[in-house]
């Protein structure tokens, strides 16, 4: 096969990114000569990306969140579609998550016979059933991460492909705390939380100042307590300025990204619903999932809700095995005591342990191998 193929991509936020990153490795090494562009972020750019646009310009969430920005995405997505059709065509689309951009475009692209594959499943199984009928017309296979998918899309003509979560191969199986506490400096007997607001704007503005209040209240309760709070570059400024607004700065550590690290160090998370609990279920982490967004955008998305969970871990163990504090429910008395249960309650961190341990070897796969396969099997295809 001519290993100069020409792909191009779209990933909308931080986790797009890490995914896409992931992938483009693997496709690397099939295609050594391949070209790669489109929307991406840092990880991709390590990949020799070549981002057109950044994925942060994609990152918003909720409803109403998306309207106040619908211009300027879609005029993004009319001015990539336009340049992917007329001036640099594709060997193949490959849309990274971020479905509400992706599959309009995928449908337009594949209607002029440009292959177009999407790498992870939209959550059909959890909110919007009715996407399916979208993603047979837009797409011609499917990447799935989680082993129930493909059966899933078949019953509805869909080809997919599990190859497994690419997160479960780059965390280790069993995380070392004790390195993660030294390369933050945190001292080894101390008791950590990781603060995980969100990696979007509107995620930090909905629940920055309740998870720090809820940081404070848990100070309260344990004076030795430490912090540490993974921000993405653009929005660590805001973060910080909520730090000393909380006078929690001698004990709370803002890093530039650094998720996984802070995931190792800590002994539980508060964290934002979204991937990054997935990652603190791989890193074996007991955590309290919280969210919050525009009242408007949370009754939508209620009515669509097929599961009652919506954090990964629970959606994935079929079981509220960690809490989650939704909407009003997120207080930060509430999602302080939810963490101090988890510190109090060693037994129960043992038994989650356990149940995070089993998921993390479902979902462990060669998938860089695994979904290069299937693109080449639909670029012949």
């Amino acid at each position: 096969m001519d290993g100069g193929k020409r792909f191009a991509l779209v990933a909308g936020e931080t986790s797009g990114d890490l995914l896409a990153g992931l992938l483009l490795g693997g496709m690397r090494e099939r295609w050594p000569d391949q070209q790669s562009f489109g929307i991406g972020g840092p990880r991709m750019a390590e990949q020799g990306f070549e981002a057109w646009w950044p994925s942060e310009r994609l990152a918003v969430r909720g409803y109403i969140e998306v309207l106040r920005h619908y211009r300027g995405i879609v005029a993004i997505r009319n001015q990539l579609r336009e340049r992917l059709l007329n001036g640099q065509r594709p060997d193949m689309f490959i849309g990274v998550d971020a479905p509400d951009f992706n599959l309009d475009l995928e449908a337009a692209l594949k209607a002029r016979g440009v292959p177009t594959v999407h790498f992870v499943c939209p959550s059909i199984w959890a909110w919007r059933a009715d996407r399916i009928e979208k993603i047979r017309r837009s797409v011609d296979h499917v990447l799935c991460i989680f082993p129930f998918e493909p059966a899933l899309l078949a019953g509805h003509g869909i080809a997919a492909t599990y190859v497994g979560h690419p997160l479960a191969n780059v965390i280790p199986l069993q995380p070392d705390r004790l390195a993660a506490r030294a390369l933050l400096v945190l001292p080894q007997d101390a008791t950590v939380v990781a603060v995980l607001p969100g990696s979007r704007a509107s995620e930090v503005q909905y629940l920055g100042a309740r998870f720090l209040q809820a940081a404070v209240r848990i100070r309260q309760a344990r004076p030795g307590i430490r912090f540490v709070i993974p921000a993405v570059p653009a929005l660590r400024g805001r973060i910080e300025q909520l730090v000393r607004e909380h006078g929690l700065s001698d004990v709370a550590q803002v890093l530039d990204g650094r998720s996984h690290t802070a995931l190792a160090a800590c002994d539980v998370t508060l964290i934002a619903s979204g991937t990054a609990t997935l990652e603190a279920a791989l890193f074996k982490r007991p955590m309290v999932i919280a969210y919050n967004m525009h009242w408007l955008s949370w009754q939508i998305m209620r009515r669509k809700q097929l599961q009652p969970w919506v954090g990964l871990p629970n959606i994935l163990c079929q079981a509220f095995v960690v809490p989650e504090l939704l909407q009003a429910a997120a207080t930060p008395d509430a999602m302080a005591r939810a963490v101090l249960d988890w510190i109090e309650a060693p037994e129960r961190i043992i038994a989650l342990q356990q149940r995070f341990e089993a998921l993390h070897h479902t979902l462990r796969r060669d998938t860089a191998q695994l979904a290069t396969d299937a693109i080449e099997q639909v670029l012949e295809g």
